[in-house]
């Protein structure tokens, strides 16, 4: 996978998180940096993670399902990024605002919730034979930065922008899915 396609995936992976890193900003009185590095941490942790145990089971059943492992691709990649495109739409603006609590449990909870879609879309890099180590950690970090930036905006921007962000990271995976699709069928 070349690196702009790496980064384009760990930029839509990491909206839910950003938005969420707003909302966890907008909810706390003033935001410190040590409030963002931890929200960061642990969500680029989880979003670093994920796509590990997914390639591994990517790996486990690759090849029952070779022949149509484009497809396969398409539609995780399409569903999540139109679930997220759901949220954004049909969320309240309040909703995206999350909570004010940053203990450990709650921010795993979060940080496990965000990086779902991150365990879905190690399947296809498995099918792929991507370099996963690679990705994971671009993921992970791209995660941690925007997420760290998020909680220190999400006082001023979050209950305005936090939805929008969600909407823009599903387009995002849609569009990524729709790449696969076309290059491997067209190719094949």
């Amino acid at each position: 996978m070349i690196a702009t396609t790496v980064l384009a995936l760990a930029l839509s992976l990491a909206m839910d998180a950003f938005a969420a890193a707003l909302g966890k900003g907008a909810s706390l009185n003033r935001p410190s940096w040590s409030n963002a590095l931890k929200v960061g941490a642990v969500f680029g942790l989880f979003q670093m993670v994920m796509p590990l145990v997914g390639f591994g089971l990517g790996v486990a059943f690759a090849g029952l399902i070779e022949a149509v492992d484009h497809w396969v691709a398409f539609g995780l990649l399409a569903a999540i990024g139109l679930r997220m495109v759901w949220e954004a739409w049909d969320a309240d603006p309040g909703e995206m605002a999350g909570r004010s609590d940053l203990a450990l449990t709650t921010l795993f909870v979060a940080g496990l919730a965000t990086s779902i879609d991150a365990l879905a879309v190690g399947v296809p890099l498995a099918l792929f034979d991507e370099p996963i180590v690679m990705s994971a950690a671009v993921i992970g970090l791209v995660t941690f930065a925007l997420s760290t930036l998020g909680v220190l905006l999400g006082r001023a921007v979050g209950p305005v922008f936090g939805r929008w962000a969600v909407g823009a990271g599903g387009l995002g995976l849609l569009a990524l899915g729709t790449k696969i699709l076309v290059e491997h069928t067209l190719g094949a």
